[in-house]
């Protein structure tokens, strides 16, 4: 009996040391885990500076941002934020997986028969007007100009008079000395008119919009004769989408894709933005245009209070340059003219079958109303990024008050991101869908808006709830909208005049099939050779 007694003791003594290992390893790792996703998640107290509209300052007002210096990020996000293994399922990798290529690359060194510059007839000025992308194309068809009227090119010059108010530079933006060694087989290039010339005469001129070679050809270059100097006094739109000579399109691209390059210290802002942005794992840039100044263009209403929607009027009546005045909200938008709001951003990431823990980088200035228009989609995806979150004041410092700079760190994170959303068909969307498809297709969701608000409206008015229904409809219309490639876009049938031209697909939307070839082709530089 006594044998058997000690033997229950024993047996009790033994569970009671298992227990209390057990409660002291719990404790254990309770003290020692980190969650680094609530320093993240938490909102915080300051709104995005505005690249695209107004100063460039570093905004004090309430926002979804919070200021994070380096040091207070994660210092274990790939742990803590990386895709769960759960959700790598077959799904997930489809939706981080690039559209088929199709073995397509970038064509675009000359032809035999492309000679280098002759002897310059003058000099070719120019002001790049309007922001940083639209300063982007107006430049590198200013290379293309200047090579076929024989000119000169003097470095141009940047907007500094519209609403950007930017004082930069060229060479506060882009890499001077690349740019004139890139193309030195191409244009003559110089930094600055010659001392002797500073006081000629020149000849200024509109150059028409969206002209072929010709036009160029006989009525620009005709001013040579009378003038050494000849100013270009807007340089967006200036040359045709298409049926130019092969060597023209492809040194356009050149100038793009590969002289045009970033000043070193935003390149490397931007590949530092970049790697905080992939810490995290595979990430989305969302061009989110729900800024002041869009909305206030386009008449776009939806989901604001009508003291905002006053606000929005107003400044659309009192700015002159803007022709159209009345717009109908309600149409506007019924028509997929209005960029997605925050909160249809987030219904269409839930569709589309992206989880709560993607990493998104919000590529935009200052988003109107603040949390009060952001908080729906904060809520959905927590990961909301941008570079004033990534990058400290002082790292960030040199750029303030400069909207072509900041736009340029958006512009490269949105470049080297896993998916580019846009949510509305501006400049800066149109120069990064081009720019990715030139790196090898990159994968861009355009989304459908006006099929989109058509079903959102539904959710609203309790026709239609979210789930699987939601997204098998919202999948299927995307299927053909992420990027793959294919010919760029004609004229709409139909249209004449200016309607024509405005109606193509802009060329650097989609440089193919002029810069982009199949590597089956036998003459891959030859303009015949191009599928």
């Amino acid at each position: 009996m006594q044998k058997k007694r000690w033997r229950k003791v024993s047996i009790v003594r033994k569970m009671l040391t298992f227990a209390i290992a057990a409660i002291a390893l719990m404790a254990l790792l309770y003290v020692h885990v980190e969650f680094p996703a609530s320093e993240v998640t938490k909102l915080p107290d300051k709104l995005p500076t505005q690249h695209e509209f107004s100063s460039q300052k570093l905004s004090r007002e309430r926002s979804w941002i919070q200021e994070l210096a380096p040091p207070h990020l994660p210092k274990a996000p790939l742990a803590a934020h990386k895709l769960d293994v759960a959700s790598r399922n077959g799904s997930l990798e489809k939706l981080w997986k690039p559209p088929p290529n199709r073995d397509h690359v970038p064509c675009v060194a000359a032809s035999p028969l492309y000679t280098p510059p002759p002897e310059s007839r003058g000099y070719l000025l120019v002001h790049a007007n309007g922001g940083l992308n639209q300063m982007r194309a107006g430049i590198c068809d200013m290379v293309a100009v200047a090579r076929i009227i024989n000119a000169t090119l003097v470095i141009p010059e940047l907007d500094k008079r519209s609403l950007w108010q930017d004082s930069s530079n060229f060479s506060d933006v882009f890499d001077e000395d690349h740019f004139i060694n890139s193309l030195k087989n191409d244009v003559n290039i110089v930094k600055k008119l010659p001392k002797e010339l500073a006081s000629a005469t020149k000849a200024v001129k509109h150059f028409r919009s969206w002209s072929g070679v010709d036009y160029y050809e006989e009525e620009i270059a005709r001013l040579w004769d009378e003038y050494q100097i000849i100013r270009a006094a807007k340089s967006d739109s200036r040359l045709a989408n298409n049926n130019l000579p092969p060597d023209i399109q492809k040194l356009r691209c050149r100038a793009c894709y590969e002289a045009l390059r970033f000043a070193p210290k935003i390149e490397a802002m931007g590949k530092m933005l970049v790697d905080r942005m992939r810490s995290y794992g595979p990430y989305i840039a969302l061009h989110l245009r729900f800024e002041k100044d869009m909305l206030a263009f386009s008449g776009c209403t939806h989901d604001l209070s009508p003291e905002e929607a006053e606000e929005l009027k107003a400044i659309r009546e009192n700015t002159t340059w803007w022709k159209v005045k009345e717009i109908d909200p309600v149409e506007q938008r019924s028509k997929g003219y209005c960029p997605l709001t925050p909160r249809e951003v987030g219904l269409f990431l839930s569709a589309l079958g992206f989880p709560s823990n993607t990493p998104i980088y919000i590529a935009a200035g200052e988003i109107y109303g603040g949390d009060s228009h952001m908080s729906d989609l904060l809520l959905r995806y927590p990961l909301l990024m941008n570079k004033e979150k990534l990058a400290s004041i002082e790292e960030l410092e040199p750029f303030v008050n400069h909207a072509s700079q900041l736009a340029a760190l958006d512009y490269i994170v949105s470049i080297e991101s896993d998916i580019f959303i846009p949510t509305y068909s501006g400049n800066m969307a149109r120069a990064v869908e081009g720019h990715r498809r030139f790196l090898g297709h990159r994968k861009t969701i355009s989304p459908d808006r006006r099929t989109l608000v058509w079903l959102f409206d539904k959710i609203d008015q309790g026709t239609m709830k979210e789930g699987k229904n939601l997204s098998n409809r919202i999948i299927e219309i995307h299927r053909r909208r992420q990027g793959s490639p294919r010919k760029r876009k004609g004229p709409i049938s139909g249209t004449k005049g200016t309607d024509r031209f405005r109606s193509e697909e802009a060329f650097y939307v989609n440089p193919l099939p002029d810069c982009l070839c199949q590597k089956e082709s036998s003459y891959r530089n030859n303009s015949q050779s191009i599928r």
